[in-house]
């Protein structure tokens, strides 16, 4: 069944998902780490290190047993759902839902009275792991450009 609205949507190359899920896992990734960075810039105290390295043991840890998986199984819907997807099938409803959770609390977390060095070990985690999560869909994309390449030759 094809309405005009279906017709309408724009249709991309699933490896363009790819490469946008992988974009904006980097772009929020770099966005919470400049929070965490403008705000240890005003903090004046002298455990910066222990804060930064802090976030960067924890966005390591995020990483490898949380969101790598989730990533790999983001790459995986998208690969299953044929060649050419709706442009914002890189995100499921229940993405959505728990990204708004986590912009509502991070918008919380910055407006509390939580000191923003203790934050920042928060951010740096997340951020971090969003980043370095984001590498898989990066690989990815790499690979099949590499992929596309060589077909043309």
């Amino acid at each position: 069944m094809t309405s005009k609205n279906t017709n309408r949507k724009p249709f991309v190359d699933k490896h363009y998902l790819i490469l946008l899920s992988g974009l904006m896992w980097l772009g929020v990734g770099i966005l919470l780490n400049s929070f965490a960075c403008r705000w240890l810039s005003d903090y004046q105290g002298s455990y910066t290190w222990l804060i930064v390295s802090s976030g960067l043991l924890i966005s390591i840890i995020k990483h490898r047993f949380v969101l790598s998986r989730f990533a790999q199984k983001n790459i995986n819907r998208i690969e299953a759902n044929g060649d050419k997807q709706w442009l914002f099938a890189f995100i499921t409803v229940k993405s959505l839902i728990m990204i708004i959770l986590m912009m509502g609390t991070g918008i919380t977390l910055r407006h509390s009275s939580i000191p923003k060095q203790y934050l920042s070990v928060l951010y740096i985690a997340i951020g971090g792991a969003l980043i370095l999560s984001s590498i898989k869909y990066f690989v990815i994309t790499v690979e099949w450009m590499k992929e596309k390449k060589l077909a043309q030759q």
